[in-house]
């Protein structure tokens, strides 16, 4: 009768496996990707927030805050976590 009692949840383990390969794992692998992008934030880039506003990163803040341009003499502070992803990348200094 134990055996019948685990076949019964062979089904459950089968749905959470699935839900963790599609679901669980790449949003994961998004959110470590988004972190290491905001982290990786420099004066120059062109970025996007979630809000839509598209400006250049003018200074990195210590307290997890950035001024961004996003016209000529408006420049707003903007929270990191809040952009969305890159525009373009400023070109390196060699």
């Amino acid at each position: 009768m134990s055996g019948s009692g685990f076949a019964q949840f062979i089904p459950l383990i089968l749905i959470f496996v699935i839900f963790y390969f599609f679901l669980i794992r790449p949003q994961q692998k998004k959110i470590k990707d988004h972190k290491i992008m905001v982290a990786a934030l420099k004066r120059g880039d062109e970025v996007i927030t979630s809000g839509g506003i598209v400006g250049t990163v003018e200074r990195v803040l210590g307290d997890d805050k950035i001024d961004l341009s996003i016209s000529e003499n408006v420049t707003v502070q903007v929270v990191q976590s809040t952009i969305q992803g890159l525009v373009n990348k400023s070109p390196s200094k060699k």
